[in-house]
């Protein structure tokens, strides 16, 4: 009992710090940590992340970070998209699995030592911002919708959404960087605006499965009350570290756990 609540303090504090890790770390926690299948682990996850990421949401909607508009459309084709990799799991083995989840969180740890790098660089330099596909309005501070923008949030969206229904990572280890590279938005408003689309996806897919008749035990309900508490703590501390130290810190915890995991698993 003890241990679900270390794991899930740590989950939570992740997600509270980045807006990325804690869906894409839940599944080796519970799997690894508690002895757990990926089926039995993944809608635990969703809900523990789901909830936690509500909290994080609303806290970004009263300080006026969220970009909700963005994260309804992401969120929206991404409940669209979840059943399609439920039924894909479902029809895949536990071990074929469990290696996509490990090169996601490979291609994941890679990206964002690379945006954390590209974010000391944009830093030491006087040029201004490279254009991007969606681009903030300077007299409103809002979000351009074009074209270009609509299409990459869409897509962002929609494989976020798959992922979560086939992996139950909660889709915010694709959310922040893919927003980090297309869009102009500060850091802490892509966290908070991944917290939002997560919170939707996350409960929206966990809901799903809880219809299907999956039932949660003592272990389970500790695990997601405590990653409450560390996404409480973890939003309470971003705003006191710098964004390209948060990345690589989560960077390297990534490739930590996808070493461990493909060892243990394979």
């Amino acid at each position: 009992m003890l241990l679900a609540s270390l794991l899930g303090i740590g989950i939570g504090l992740v997600l509270g710090l980045t807006g990325a890790g804690g869906g894409i770390l839940a599944i080796p926690a519970l799997t690894l940590g508690l002895g757990w299948a990926l089926s039995q682990a993944a809608p635990v996850a969703l809900l523990a992340i789901g909830t936690a990421a509500t909290l994080g949401a609303v806290d970004g909607l009263r300080k006026g970070l969220v970009r909700y508009r963005a994260a309804l459309l992401m969120a929206a084709l991404g409940l669209c998209f979840s059943p399609l990799g439920s039924q894909l799991a479902h029809h895949l083995p536990n071990r074929t699995l469990m290696l996509c989840f490990c090169l996601i969180m490979l291609f994941v740890a890679i990206r964002m030592l690379l945006q954390s790098r590209a974010t000391v660089d944009q830093a030491c330099t006087t040029h201004g911002p490279l254009q991007k596909n969606c681009m903030l309005d300077p007299t409103t501070g809002r979000l351009h919708w074009n074209g270009r923008c609509l299409a990459t949030l869409s897509i962002i969206g929609s494989l976020s959404g798959m992922l979560t229904g086939m992996l139950g990572v909660g889709g915010g280890f694709l959310i922040v960087p893919a927003l980090r590279q297309c869009s102009d938005i500060r850091m802490q408003g892509i966290v908070a605006t991944s917290l939002m689309m997560v919170a939707l996806i996350s409960l929206g897919t966990a809901a799903g499965a809880l219809y299907r008749g999956v039932t949660l035990g003592l272990q389970a309900e500790l695990f997601i009350g405590a990653t409450l508490v560390g996404m409480l703590a973890g939003r309470l501390l971003c705003k006191h570290l710098p964004a390209h130290l948060l990345q690589r810190s989560f960077a390297v915890l990534c490739l930590g756990v996808c070493v461990y995991l493909f060892m243990t698993v394979f």
